[in-house]
């Protein structure tokens, strides 16, 4: 069973009268209560950007300004800065072949190690030390790729670190000759509170896995006519694409001709010909057998026919058509 928030367990701190209390009695106190603190917004938030935190700047600019603001990252941690700051950009004049370069300015939650003491006191027969460390988040730019359809953190830890949601990105610039050669873009931002409206994402299976009645050992021909209802074919459509967090709500439709031809193979009820082919499509409800997830759903598809020329379509001949046939899907969660 996966640990809540990295506990093991969960103690309540208590006092009684006369007790003699110790440093780490308090910081336990004050660590239970900043840890759950983070179990709350972990559980029931998504790393970005609360509030605040815009970042603003203009063409031939050799710095960004940063507005006070909130954000959380992946852990619940809690990612404040209290008031405006100014952040230079980094002083770089090109790519190395004449062209902008481009970084991604991130923040993140600091560690121990980061905090400045704004604080000290002397103890009673014992050295001075420090009662208050001061919170301020990290600011880090982040080189990115310049394929302008796919950036990507040039720095291999530094992408895990966004990925996996401990640096939050604020912004993106262009810079050319240190300076910014275009206005500063947001639309990198992600927002902590999730979207209200709903999540869309689509797909095809190119290769979907058709399962349906097998070719009668006798070699005979189907009707001229494969009536709705008589056959039916069903695959398992996979849309772990689409990151939803939530079975969404399915639909597909079956992508690819819908005219084919057998060939002829000796035999006068074995003769080519070319038929239609088409189908309705059903999606089941959720159930055991055809349960439906967040990753994958189960189509099943009940195809007629129409003989066109020559001689009537056999079974085997109406797999090989639904074997040509690709599924589009798309998937909208509430």
């Amino acid at each position: 069973m996966p640990i809540i928030g990295g506990m093991q367990f969960v103690e309540r701190t208590q006092f009684f009268n006369g007790e003699r209390l110790f440093a780490s009695d308090l910081q336990g106190l004050e660590a239970f209560s900043r840890e759950m603190r983070w179990l709350h917004n972990q559980s029931l938030h998504q790393p970005g950007i609360g509030s605040g935190f815009a970042v603003a700047g203009n063409v031939g600019d050799r710095q960004v300004t940063v507005s006070p603001g909130y954000a959380l990252d992946s852990q619940g941690r809690e990612i404040i800065l209290t008031e405006a700051l100014i952040q230079p950009i980094p002083p770089v004049a090109d790519n190395g072949s004449g062209r902008s370069v481009f970084y991604d300015l991130t923040v993140s939650y600091p560690q121990n190690t980061d905090l400045t003491p704004s604080e000290t006191r002397a103890g009673i027969c014992l050295p001075t030390g420090v009662v208050r460390l001061r919170e301020e988040p990290i600011f880090c730019w982040v080189r990115i790729t310049d394929d302008p359809t796919n950036r990507q953190p040039v720095d291999a830890t530094l992408k895990q670190q966004i990925k996996q949601g401990l640096f939050i990105v604020l912004a993106q610039v262009e810079i050319f000759n240190c300076q910014l050669k275009q206005p500063v873009s947001i639309a990198q931002r992600r927002n902590a509170r999730p979207s209200k409206h709903p999540r869309i994402a689509c797909g095809i299976e190119t290769t979907p896995t058709w399962v349906g009645p097998a070719p009668p050992n006798d070699g005979g021909s189907a009707p001229t006519q494969v009536t709705l209802g008589s056959v039916m074919y069903s695959a398992t459509v996979h849309t772990s694409v689409g990151g939803f967090q939530a079975t969404p709500s399915y639909t597909a439709r079956l992508v690819g001709s819908r005219t084919f031809d057998f060939g002829k193979t000796g035999t006068a009820t074995e003769a080519g010909g070319t038929f239609f082919a088409d189908a309705l499509i059903s999606i089941p409800s959720n159930s055991q057998k055809t349960p439906q997830t967040p990753k994958e759903f189960t189509i099943q598809i009940f195809p007629f026919t129409q003989k066109l020329s020559g001689f009537a379509p056999q079974i085997k001949d109406l797999t090989d058509a639904v074997h040509q046939w690709q599924i589009a899907w798309m998937g909208v969660e509430s």
